[in-house]
């Protein structure tokens, strides 16, 4: 018998990304968070997907951000 693993699934919306260099960027930065399973960052619509083990503290996703050079605009939908 396996125990089911639980993740959380939040929506960012991220001001500056323009290309994929961009989206590079913001993943690395977030996927190293303590917690981050995934992270899916799309520079046309400035949405970034991350799914972690527990909900992410949101200064430290805004550190995460600003540390690769873009802003934070809407946290957790």
């Amino acid at each position: 018998m396996t125990a089911e693993t639980k993740t959380v699934t939040t929506v960012y919306q991220v001001s500056g990304m323009t290309c994929g260099h961009c989206e590079g960027a913001v993943t690395s930065e977030l996927s190293a968070l303590k917690g981050v399973v995934s992270v899916q960052a799309v520079a046309a619509t400035g949405q970034v997907t991350v799914v972690s083990d527990a909900p992410l503290n949101e200064a430290a996703v805004r550190e995460a951000v600003d540390e690769a050079g873009y802003e934070l605009t809407t946290a957790g939908a």
